[in-house]
């Protein structure tokens, strides 16, 4: 069941008319709400990263872990940060610094022989938050790899059967964010047991909107 352009861009159309003014660019979020879903069920559980068509204009952080010749490339490739060995090593002594660090990057790329430091060092915090590194070889093409993940957003399912993700920004045309909420929208219905089925309800919503609910196929 593809989510119907019409209905977003309606639904977009309505998120658009309330004319306050804020100080901010507001994220515009999809929302679906889930039934019939068994959350004990691990495979339920979802923890899914998608390439989105459009860029966001909200700048995605990405974090490369590498040495040597991948960490020169990752720099030239306009990584927001490039993590060394020894930088490993220092926060697996500073908890502190490694959760601001964590809660600062939306996506890690490590250099896969790096990966089992990673694991020791700053893997703990990582991992509950769904941010564990995609490895890559030493000879990978870095620049593209960034510049990919710049496109990823996270779409995740735990404890509520809801999930919530951003797929645009206010200063976005509608066409470009609707875009976007068919790809997200297309991989939650893969990868439920059920498909069309366990979706209940999707919504779009800015970061200060009330939601409005996109309608599903006739009525």
């Amino acid at each position: 069941m593809p989510l119907p352009k019409d209905q977003l861009l309606t639904a977009l159309g309505e998120l658009r008319k309330p004319d306050t003014k804020r100080e901010f660019t507001q994220s515009v979020d999809l929302i679906v709400k889930l039934r019939e879903i068994d959350l004990k069920k691990p495979e339920n559980r979802l923890n899914e990263s998608v390439e989105l068509p459009n860029s966001l204009d909200k700048e995605t952080k990405i974090c490369v872990i590498a040495g040597g010749d991948l960490a020169t490339r990752a720099k030239a490739g306009k990584a927001d940060l490039v993590l060394a060995r020894d930088d490993l090593d220092r926060l697996g002594k500073d908890k502190k610094g490694a959760r601001k660090l964590v809660s600062e990057y939306d996506y890690f790329i490590a250099e896969a022989p790096l990966m089992p430091l990673v694991g020791k060092t700053i893997g703990p915090i990582l991992g509950p938050r769904g941010k564990m590194p995609t490895p890559v070889p030493p000879n990978a093409p870095i620049d593209q790899i960034v510049s990919s993940h710049r496109k990823l957003i996270r779409v995740r399912v735990r404890e509520q059967p809801v999930i919530q993700c951003r797929i645009g920004t206010e200063k976005m045309p509608d066409d470009k964010i609707a875009e976007n909420a068919q790809a997200v929208f297309s991989r939650i219905e893969a990868k439920l047991e059920r498909g069309a089925k366990n979706i209940g309800q999707v919504l779009v919503k800015t970061t200060m909107g009330k939601p409005v609910k996109v309608q599903l196929g006739k009525g």
